[in-house]
């Protein structure tokens, strides 16, 4: 009897210790991602988001993501940016080009915290494909298969959402594997 409760009690703290590290944020770029901090906090320590945070700086937006929010911001890995035609990346961070960059970047960012699930929802409640209206003025399209969100720019790029949900205390972010990019 005393081995049978010792057993129950065993697997109920497993159990609420799996929980209680599901409810928590999950590692992004081999970063801890904490709920408290805001989406530049958390940004910069991820090692997969150095060009991200490059690019955030060169078009001035640091001082926005670090703001009230919230904002939802669809986060291209370093490999998303190396995808990217060669030189573009280089040509975007250069000072004449801050009014492109800013618009890519933009178009990455939604004034919304929208999780997975209310994305989710949206895409149901529309039949299969939600358009997202982003800070940039780009729409993209959001779709789900098996689980997993995908999001279609405006020149017919897919990026697929590989980490959702990273709680920040002005939104959330969605780690993505394709830099979404504006019609130009």
């Amino acid at each position: 009897m005393i081995k049978s409760v010792l057993r129950g009690f065993a697997l109920a703290t497993a159990l609420s210790a799996v929980a209680f590290a599901a409810a928590k944020n999950p590692i992004v770029g081999g970063a801890a991602m904490f709920d408290s901090k805001n989406i530049i906090e958390n940004a910069v320590n991820s090692k997969d988001h150095t060009t991200l945070v490059a690019a955030v700086k060169a078009a001035g937006l640091v001082g926005t993501l670090e703001g009230k929010g919230p904002f939802t911001v669809f986060a291209p890995t370093n490999e998303a940016f190396a995808a990217l035609p060669k030189g573009t990346v280089e040509t975007l961070l250069k000072p004449e080009n801050k009014a492109t960059l800013t618009k890519v970047l933009t178009c990455n960012v939604v004034a919304a915290d929208a999780m997975a699930k209310t994305v989710a929802k949206m895409i149901k409640d529309d039949g299969g494909e939600h358009d997202i209206k982003t800070v940039g003025g780009c729409v993209l399209k959001a779709k789900e298969s098996m689980g997993k969100i995908t999001l279609t720019d405006e020149n017919g790029g897919v990026s697929h959402v590989t980490i959702a949900d990273v709680k920040q205390s002005n939104g959330v972010i969605h780690v993505v594997d394709k830099v979404l990019l504006p019609k130009m």
